[in-house]
């Protein structure tokens, strides 16, 4: 059985296959009860303060919305001891104050949409991702990733490939150039 996006339609068609007749149908009650019920109350959302970080936090304020659930917001403030030759041009203490103000701007956006909170740590970015998440007893993490192939990857790493895989939970990736499912506000062009 294949699921096509039906594009006329904005519906899916189903192609079943040789050996198939017919669509599966469950006829009994009991059936339907024994399907999970999908319960999110904690979405962890991972902000770096990028566009990408940005768009990632639009997906999880429709699901908050959608399932009742509360966000954390969290920013990490990757800490790198200057090496004594070296003058850093940064203080962590000034990266974590710019952090703070703008984890504030991001819930002052948020507004009534949702329940939020915000979270800043130090460290390695991952590790304090999937230890906050186990932390906080979060049902879903909400990232983002920009993408990066080849050696670009190399060098800078990718936070969400090594959140993806020590999550305490289910992650969703939001990619920043790929396939959107939340429609755009419909507006009146006069």
């Amino acid at each position: 059985m294949k699921f096509k996006p039906n594009e006329r339609s904005g519906g899916v068609a189903i192609e079943l296959g040789p050996a198939e007749r017919q669509l599966p149908v469950e006829a009994t009650e009991q059936a339907a009860d024994a399907l999970p019920i999908f319960n999110l109350k904690k979405i962890l959302v991972p902000v770096d303060f990028s566009d990408c970080s940005n768009k990632a936090l639009v997906y999880a304020t429709a699901l908050a919305k959608q399932f009742g659930a509360e966000l954390t917001l969290m920013n990490v403030v990757q800490s790198f001891p200057p090496p004594p030759e070296m003058i850093s041009l940064e203080t962590n203490a000034e990266a974590i104050e710019y952090g703070r103000k703008e984890l504030e701007v991001l819930h002052l956006t948020i507004g009534d949409a949702a329940p939020c909170e915000v979270l800043l740590r130090t460290g390695v970015p991952h590790a304090e991702i999937t230890l906050a998440a186990k932390e906080l007893g979060s049902d879903l993490i909400i990232l983002s990733t920009h993408g990066h192939t080849g050696v670009s990857r190399v060098i800078l790493g990718s936070t969400a490939e090594r959140v993806v895989r020590h999550a305490p939970c289910p992650v969703l990736v939001v990619r920043q150039k790929e396939h959107e499912f939340l429609k755009p506000p419909v507006t009146r062009e006069n």
